[in-house]
């Protein structure tokens, strides 16, 4: 009975500042003022708590906090992928690794802007199929690049722009790109993705920054620009047609 008298507030409190932390980031991300300042008068005027218990309660929920918006602000809530500011830190370090080891690596760059393009113009439920786009291209890229958040790094850089940072040639290739894509996914069917993508490499020997790499690769898709040829998604038939550019 002592004991549980001991662990019960604790996994209270717990839960509390999770909840609170949880409450707090959706109204500073909604920029509500006053369920802010409601919410953290709340956190110092709790009841039915010691002062000690109270103390870890309202550092907890801080903490909870502060590491719910350091993610926030470097991953896409959409996809779950690094955003734009995430992947340049993300991507930086990861060459920086490469040039000391004196290993190349592979910028792929994905433009979905003839797909959105596409959802623009049938209208009805625009805003749905543009998010089931970027959600099933964010887990494609998952699916391609299996050891990102170690040596390879994924990001949703803008609107329609999807970028992967990887070491092995073969997951920047057009061959195992299209392995990847005609894997079938179990019990679902889905459209093909209508990508186009553009490929840079890193040489060790002639380093390159990564905004660099990002203009390169981008730079390859406008240049080779043609009809698109989707790109078969995880849940889709295997197809004969995928082209990259």
């Amino acid at each position: 009975m002592e004991l549980a008298s001991v662990i019960r507030p604790s996994i209270v409190s717990a839960a509390r500042s999770l909840e609170v932390a949880s409450q707090l980031r959706c109204a500073i991300m909604e920029g509500d003022d006053a369920r802010i300042a409601r919410l953290l008068s709340d956190l110092l005027r709790v009841r039915g708590l010691t002062k000690g218990q109270r103390v870890r309660l309202q550092s907890r929920a801080l903490l909870n906090l502060v590491h719910s918006l350091r993610s926030a602000a470097l991953n896409d809530e959409l996809t779950g992928l690094l955003n734009r500011r995430g992947f340049m830190q993300t991507a930086t370090r990861l060459l920086d690794v490469a040039l000391r080891d004196r290993q190349a690596a592979y910028l792929v760059y994905f433009s979905l802007e003839a797909g959105l393009r596409g959802a623009a113009e049938a209208g009805n439920g625009e805003t749905c199929v543009r998010n089931v786009l970027l959600r099933r291209t964010g887990n494609f890229l998952r699916d391609m690049f299996p050891s990102y958040g170690v040596y390879e790094a994924l990001g949703r850089l803008g609107a329609h722009e999807f970028v992967a940072l990887t070491p092995l040639a073969e997951h920047a290739s057009h061959g195992a790109i299209m392995r990847r894509a005609r894997r079938p996914e179990s019990g679902r069917e889905a459209p093909a993705l209508p990508v186009q993508i553009g490929i840079a490499r890193f040489d060790p020997a002639s380093p390159a920054a990564i905004d660099e790499l990002l203009q390169s690769a981008a730079r390859a898709v406008e240049e080779l620009r043609a009809p698109v040829t989707p790109i078969a998604s995880a849940g889709s038939a295997p197809r004969s047609d995928l082209a990259l550019a």
